[in-house]
């Protein structure tokens, strides 16, 4: 007779503005009805949040299923790596970057939840970020420039609503367009300056709801892209987001990747956000823990 699997089942109700209580409802009935013992929790606020994640691992289930965007998995990912648990992302956010880098469905959540039952186990790595007297991880990419300074934008304005208030901060910030006077080093090279308009190390390929500005990046090599564009002017910075759009912005004589296993970062002016939330300012420090992670991942 086969054991029960129990799972502790994780929903951020108001990530992907309200889809993920819809989400979470379907995975709960995929999973009861394929004979798993479901402990639900449901958090109202990312401290929240994580508290019930706290108390999922102290219980000891089989696995955590986690129902949100890629901001609500980043907020506990770093206690469930701890516990060495299985991870199963049912992806319910506005953006779901680290979804579409693993290749797990975002628009099924039943078929998404079921992974944690009959998935392949797929680790992956965890970026690190130090910046002001703390250390956060990350999944997906961090921006350090004109990009970061778009989100910090996004944050401040109060209207419109949705993507128009994004749109909004982005001709905002378009016509405040100003170079970043970056100071970098690499894999602990001498610092230097490199100037630019944007600089995002990627440990997947995609932030911002699938647009690839690392789009050789692996989540599960051990190592960060690093993309750096030198500083243009608006109508170049205008001319270049097609070939963002569709990741081939690499070959541009203006744009440069590299691979690394750390990289430093500073600026007078730099604000530093990663999985969409703001992590640092000034100066940061950005690495890799490889392998840090068991993710279930839906079988072909």
């Amino acid at each position: 007779m086969n054991e029960v699997v129990r799972l502790a089942l994780i929903i951020n109700p108001q990530a992907g503005r309200g889809h993920a209580a819809r989400a979470g409802a379907e995975a709960e009935s995929a999973l009861r009805t394929a004979g798993a013992e479901v402990a639900l929790l449901e958090g109202s606020s990312a401290e929240q949040t994580r508290s019930l994640a706290q108390r999922a691992v102290r219980d000891e289930p089989d696995g955590i299923v986690v129902v949100g965007g890629d901001g609500t998995l980043t907020g506990i990912v770093d206690l469930l790596a701890e516990s060495g648990l299985p991870i199963t992302l049912v992806p319910a956010g506005t953006g779901n970057d680290l979804a579409r880098a693993l290749g797990i469905p975002t628009a099924d959540p039943q078929r998404a939840a079921l992974a944690a039952l009959s998935g392949s186990a797929r680790t992956i790595d965890l970026g690190t970020i130090s910046s002001q007297g703390s250390e956060r991880v990350f999944l997906t990419v961090a921006a350090l420039g004109f990009d970061a300074k778009v989100s910090e934008r996004t944050n401040t304005l109060r209207h419109p609503s949705g993507r128009l208030r994004y749109y909004l901060a982005l001709v905002v910030e378009l016509a405040r367009l100003r170079q970043t006077a970056f100071r970098i080093s690499v894999d602990g090279e001498v610092e230097h300056e490199q100037p630019g308009t944007l600089l995002a190390v990627g440990n997947t390929g995609s932030y911002g709801g699938g647009m690839p500005i690392c789009p050789d990046a692996r989540a599960d090599d051990g190592r960060l892209d690093v993309v750096h564009v030198a500083p243009l002017t608006r109508l170049r910075l205008l001319r270049l987001f097609p070939l963002l759009l569709r990741g081939t912005h690499l070959r541009r004589p203006e744009v440069q990747r590299r691979r690394a296993g750390s990289v430093r970062v500073s600026a007078p002016d730099l604000v530093v956000y990663a999985d969409g939330e703001r992590v640092g300012a000034g100066e940061c420090s950005i690495g890799v823990r490889p392998a840090a992670v068991t993710m279930m991942i839906p079988r072909e």
